[in-house]
């Protein structure tokens, strides 16, 4: 659909004067936290970044990120934004960042942006990747970051599954009943599943997933309907009718969080460009 249609705020907070705004990319490990946005009396990725921020500028910061991710979810890739009156160089939060912070969050780089940029309204495309090994290959390292299954499918039916999942639709079926957007209307550039290797030779498979944007549960949703299809023996026709039926109560089953990763956030205009063009 056109970007037009995304219902993206068309204008934001600001800076005042003598404000500056900072751009983080940053990665981190969701296993020991209850998701990214602050919440009382749990451990958060935002509020460990905030408290991080306010005390070593002295001052109230308020981080505002592309997106949540769910209680155990990783980032690979997440961005984040937030606004100073401080002089300290741009690039230097990283350093400064990653001296203070737990070890479970990282910070990749650090720079000044300006005024018509926000982490989340103005990004362009989220991508995910899911997870999965046959839990005989599991390793002690791979507890909460893997999603072990009993068995691996082939990978063309995988991919013919995932195919249907491709285009604009209306993803209400996939949603969540604590989904609060007035739209449930999607663009899903990529949905492919591929096989690699763990660092110590293992066979993974890898749900590979991108969009304008997702819906609560959204990619937890689609791949557990998946699996669930694949070890029943169901096909596209059947995925293609509970799509179209728009109805939450025909999903199969939500993946656990271990195997999810938020895996790049996107501001380019022009990466999916030829998926305006076509739909």
């Amino acid at each position: 659909m056109a970007r037009s249609d995304w219902n993206r705020p068309s204008s934001f907070k600001g800076l005042e004067e003598g404000e500056r705004r900072i751009r983080l990319f940053l990665s981190y490990d969701g296993s020991l936290f209850s998701g990214w946005q602050r919440q009382d009396g749990e451990r958060t990725v935002q509020q460990e970044i905030e408290d991080t921020l306010s005390s070593i500028l002295e001052e109230d910061v308020t981080l505002f990120g592309s997106g949540r991710t769910d209680s155990g979810v990783h980032a690979l890739r997440q961005c984040a934004h937030f606004d100073t009156r401080r002089c300290i160089a741009a690039d230097k939060f990283r350093i400064i960042l990653n001296t203070h912070l737990s070890k479970d969050i990282r910070i990749i780089s650090s720079d000044e942006v300006g005024p018509d940029f926000h982490a989340r309204f103005t990004t362009e495309s989220r991508e995910y990747w899911y997870l999965i090994k046959r839990a005989e290959d599991m390793l002690p390292f791979d507890d909460k970051r893997i999603t072990p299954v009993r068995r691996f499918y082939p990978l063309s039916e995988m991919n013919v599954l995932a195919s249907v999942l491709k285009g604009t639709h209306d993803f209400t079926t996939f949603s969540s009943s604590k989904d609060k957007s007035l739209s449930k209307m999607r663009d899903i550039y990529v949905s492919e599943w591929d096989e690699i290797s763990d660092k110590y030779g293992y066979r993974l498979m890898r749900y590979k997933v991108a969009g304008n944007a997702f819906l609560y549960h959204q990619v937890r949703s689609m791949v557990g309907t998946m699996l669930s299809f694949l070890s029943k023996g169901m096909g596209e026709i059947e995925l293609k009718k509970i799509l179209d039926a728009k109805d939450r109560t025909l999903v199969h089953k939500t993946a656990p969080s271990d195997g999810l990763y938020l895996s790049d956030v996107s501001y380019d205009r022009e990466k999916y460009e030829w998926f305006e063009r076509q739909h």
